[in-house]
């Protein structure tokens, strides 16, 4: 009886790998996109104008914080159905463009948003509860995606792959000396 219990949890695992992964993707793109566009629109806070509409953002309160924060997502969304009937309409490649465009400029905004209403947000309780099943989330699938052996293994190949880089861009490589050897040959050859 326990043969078939085990079959069945792994047969479960193998089919939501691939989800596993995906999720994994997804979180680790808005992850980065999130930091990298938050310190590059946190970069307009240096004009006069720009600091004074931060600063009154981040001083709302509370009922008037969470509009704000999803004012982003309420402005996009006829933009993005606009791309999807653009794509519907044979002009894919443009809706995909727009797509794009829409989804790192919204997560710019979000993220600048959500750094300057963080401590507000976290005041009301059923969006305290959703953040931390969000980083519930996010943590578990993380240590999911870190125990899969393919992942170990892409992890120690990018390690060495960076330190053979390393070692090649500081000259300690032969590569970087043969290189510098057969310059010096083809100029001695054109020169005679």
């Amino acid at each position: 009886m326990n043969q078939p219990v085990r079959r069945g949890y792994r047969l479960r695992r193998w089919l939501t790998a691939p989800l596993v992964i995906l999720a994994a993707l997804l979180i680790f793109l808005e992850e980065f996109l999130w930091d990298q566009l938050a310190a590059l629109f946190g970069q307009l806070a240096k004009l006069p104008l720009w600091g004074r509409l931060e600063r009154w953002v981040a001083g709302l309160p509370a009922w008037a914080a969470l509009p704000i924060f999803l004012v982003p997502m309420v402005l996009l969304f006829p933009i993005k159905l606009g791309a999807v009937w653009l794509m519907t309409h044979h002009h894919v490649v443009l809706g995909v463009q727009i797509i794009l465009a829409a989804k790192i400029g919204g997560t710019a905004v979000a993220a600048r948003l959500f750094m300057l209403l963080k401590p507000t947000l976290l005041t009301v309780p059923w969006f305290c509860w959703l953040y931390e099943r969000f980083l519930y989330w996010r943590e578990r699938i993380f240590t999911r995606l870190h125990a899969m052996w393919w992942w170990q293994a892409a992890h120690k190949g990018i390690a060495a792959m960076k330190v053979r880089l390393a070692r090649w861009r500081s000259g300690g490589g032969g590569f970087a000396r043969r290189l510098q050897r057969w310059r010096q040959y083809l100029a001695s050859r054109r020169r005679r």
